[in-house]
């Protein structure tokens, strides 16, 4: 019996491990901004882009919306902010898993 208890746990631990292993994609410091106002892009309207290594790419999984008034002073269609995110480029577009705004640099005096 505590033989085949052994055999059942080094079976399951091999086929767990045997398992592929997703590779998460690793997060990045990138401009964030509206394409077509801040980016120059073609488009339909304000859509939130990212700069990745001087291409801009429109964004799939979250919204120019979701982040804030898009025409604040502050706001995507006002300026270039910085965010961290984590995603990949696929058919010319940004495909976010995670996108985080971050916070701006206040001036020193």
């Amino acid at each position: 019996m505590k033989q085949l208890a052994i055999l059942i746990f080094l079976f399951s631990t091999a086929l767990v491990s045997a398992q592929d292993k997703k590779e998460l994609p690793k997060s990045q410091i990138v401009e964030a901004s509206c394409g077509q106002c801040q980016f120059g892009m073609e488009g339909h309207g304000c859509e939130l882009a990212v700069r990745i290594d001087g291409k801009a790419y429109f964004v799939d999984g979250t919204s120019i919306d979701s982040h804030g008034d898009a025409h604040a002073d502050d706001g995507f269609c006002s300026a270039v902010r910085k965010a961290e995110v984590a995603g990949k480029v696929e058919n010319d577009r940004f495909k976010v898993t995670s996108f985080k705004l971050l916070p701006e640099k206040s001036e020193s005096k």
